[in-house]
């Protein structure tokens, strides 16, 4: 194989290298974007269920793992080192495999995530205490305020609520709250009663409520779906570098191997 073409190699190789370290790092920080958010539903999502821990974590290590290979890979293609272009290939080959079974695996679950997500939201509600400081419930009202929704399937989900339904008065959650256009006066947590505070024989009356009448599960779906998309879209330009960079590895392991090893440095 002629020294130009090696020189193409070598340096397409570290290039790369470099994309698969840029990458490995949106990986870890969407690991820790998870970890760290308090204001979606992510936050709702990861405080009732270990799985969406347990996931961003698995970002993390696959984040920081892709970031130390990208790193040894530049090295080896550099200096033509065939021991770290020979454990470059097998780690890559490795975590090709892991990111297919994960996304194997993780397709073939969706219909339970969507249904441990309706669980989680709905005994969300049922226990939502007025008055009480929770991160838990704060991150629903969130997601209820700025998503302009009510409940899970409806905003008929809140009649679950007890505490809330034991009121004499027009009361309803506030982050549920339509006030149109207008709504910077929006209080976003809690409990709130109705401007005319009027007792009604009937209790207080889901149909008396001015709430956003449709539930929320349709657009936090939308969205996960939305973000899904984009980690897939990230998942996949790795992958492809991946196999790129496996290719490129071997062609260059191969031409050290049959070159002179006075170029290889010592150490």
């Amino acid at each position: 194989m002629g020294s130009a073409c090696i020189k193409v190699i070598k340096y397409f190789l570290f290039l790369f290298n470099l994309l698969f370290f840029i990458l490995g790092a949106v990986i870890l920080g969407f690991g820790v974007w998870i970890l760290a958010d308090r204001s979606s539903f992510i936050f709702v999502l990861q405080t009732s269920s270990s799985s969406l821990s347990v996931g961003a974590y698995v970002f993390i290590g696959v984040g920081a793992v892709t970031m130390v290979m990208g790193f040894l890979g530049c090295i080896g293609a550099v200096n033509e080192i065939r021991c770290l272009l020979g454990l470059y290939f097998v780690f890559l080959l490795l975590i090709l495999i892991a990111q297919v079974a994960a996304g194997v695996l993780f397709y073939f679950n969706m219909d339970k995530v969507k249904q441990e997500m309706g669980s989680i939201v709905t005994k969300l509600i049922q226990n939502y205490k007025d008055g009480q400081e929770d991160r838990l419930q704060e991150g629903w009202d969130y997601v209820q305020a700025q998503g302009k929704c009510c409940g899970w399937v409806s905003f008929y989900n809140w009649t679950d609520n007890a505490e809330l339904m034991n009121r004499t008065n027009v009361t309803y959650p506030c982050s549920c709250e339509d006030r149109g256009e207008d709504d910077s006066q929006r209080r976003r947590n809690g409990f709130c009663e109705a401007p005319s505070g009027n007792r009604t024989e009937s209790g207080n009356s889901p149909e008396d409520w001015p709430v956003y009448q449709k539930g929320c599960m349709e657009k936090v779906q939308a969205w996960l779906q939305e973000n899904l998309g984009i980690i897939l879209g990230v998942c996949v330009g790795v992958a492809v570098i991946e196999v790129l960079g496996m290719l490129l590895s071997i062609c260059l392991c191969r031409h050290v191997h049959s070159e002179d090893y006075s170029k290889v440095p010592k150490y």
